[in-house]
């Protein structure tokens, strides 16, 4: 079994990254939110009620990515180089693919933050338009955020 680099002697600590060379990290990452046909089309149209779900995602995943050492307690704070976040319409499986990709120059890599931004980016679609999604029971029986993962990770000069 690996050993747990953040656990030591049972207590919790932040691994000393000070020896290691700055270099150049990418890491991306994405995942899905499900949501009804008649949803979707509103976000497609930007008719939601709540204004353009994608573009208020797209600015709340950035915001994520720069607080993911704020929020993950182990986490480094990074100097964050660049950040992108995407959105891929699965129109016959009705559902949005966020995919965030984070760059930096430093000491750690960047896929905890691009799992962050790639998060934060779904809930704030959830949020844009969970009323829309209620049935007539008040539940959600078509939505479901899924399947978030590191698509990639790596060095670069």
């Amino acid at each position: 079994m690996a050993e747990f680099t953040h656990i030591k002697d049972d207590k919790a600590y932040m691994v000393d990254v000070t020896q290691k060379p700055d270099i150049g990290r990418i890491a991306v990452a994405s995942g899905k939110i499900y949501l009804r046909e008649t949803t979707l089309e509103a976000i497609r149209k930007g008719e939601a009620l709540k204004g353009n779900v994608l573009a208020t995602a797209r600015v709340a995943g950035i915001q994520g990515v720069k607080e993911t050492s704020r929020l993950i307690p182990m986490c480094h704070p990074l100097p964050i180089g660049g950040v992108s976040i995407d959105f891929e319409d699965g129109l016959d499986e009705n559902f949005i693919e966020a995919i965030c990709t984070v760059k930096t120059y430093g000491k750690t890599g960047v896929e905890m933050e691009a799992l962050t931004g790639v998060s934060i980016a779904l809930l704030t679609i959830w949020d844009m338009v969970k009323s829309a999604e209620k049935d007539e029971e008040g539940q959600y029986p078509e939505t479901g955020i899924e399947d978030i993962h590191v698509v990639r990770k790596e060095k670069y000069p």
